[in-house]
């Protein structure tokens, strides 16, 4: 069922970040010798990129004077605190924890997320498009269609018109701009924003600013994972290249031992 939230003249809007921890980007990542998932003890983790630029946008919209609060959330174990103080030092206003120690899977994220939203009435959700541990991209279609609201995924620039978003978005010809009506879901590409350096006086900041705590069953929402993981196999390795004395016998490799072209 559609959740109508109020919208209050032009003055109120609260956009609502979702952030996610996972394995720092510069990390190379090892699976498991079991091949049951990935190796993350003693590994460095970090806010996954695509919602640090949710985050930044975030708070362009909030020092534009077009939302008047950012609310940052993570649904996870305890140490997503950590992530969601580094969104509050960005720029988010208070920031919220779903905890839970269960693994968590797009749909399970969506349907915490939705119930989030509506306790937070929020009007703007933004999000990075996709995580980059499992690149499921999944959980901001998910949350729009929960939520009945319309959707604008891979955005690359975004401007709030009244009650309505304008957003340009990366497509395989080049660029699309829609509008959507708000309240809306949006997840963020990479060209959209580049986040601002963390200083230290807002990180210490971040550290005094609200975090409420909620569990999943707080929320009335069952995260009982529904696939089940069968193997995680590194890829193969690659060949190494070889050096080709001519153009003529790069352009038969390729077009016979390849077969690209």
């Amino acid at each position: 069922m559609a959740v109508k939230l109020p919208i209050l003249g032009d003055t109120w809007m609260k956009v609502l970040v979702p952030v996610k921890r996972v394995v720092d980007y510069n990390v190379k990542v090892r699976v498991k010798s079991d091949q049951t998932g990935v190796d993350i003890a003693n590994v460095k983790m970090s806010m996954n990129p695509f919602d640090e630029i949710a985050v930044e946008e975030a708070t362009r919209l909030k020092e534009k004077g077009v939302a008047t609060e950012v609310v940052a959330v993570s649904c996870g174990v305890t140490q997503c605190q950590e992530t969601l103080r580094t969104a509050m030092a960005i720029g988010a206003d208070r920031a919220a924890l779903v905890q839970t120690d269960a693994e968590l899977q797009p749909l399970a994220v969506a349907k915490l997320l939705k119930a989030v939203t509506e306790k937070e009435q929020a009007q703007l959700v933004i999000l990075g498009k996709q995580a980059i541990d499992d690149d499921a991209n999944q959980t901001g279609q998910m949350l729009a269609a929960l939520l009945g609201w319309p959707q604008a995924t891979f955005a690359s620039k975004i401007e709030i018109e009244g009650d309505s978003a304008k957003v340009t978005r990366e497509v395989d010809g080049g660029l699309e701009t829609i509008s959507v009506k708000l309240p809306a879901i949006i997840t963020t590409d990479l060209r959209l924003n580049e986040p601002r350096y963390v200083t230290l006086p807002n990180i210490m900041k971040a550290k005094k600013k609200q975090l409420d705590t909620f569990t999943p069953e707080d929320l009335g929402v069952d995260v009982t994972p529904r696939i089940k993981t069968l193997k995680v196999s590194e890829p193969p390795a690659r060949k190494a290249g070889i050096t080709v004395p001519d153009v003529a016998t790069l352009v038969d490799k390729l077009k016979n031992e390849a077969k690209v072209i």
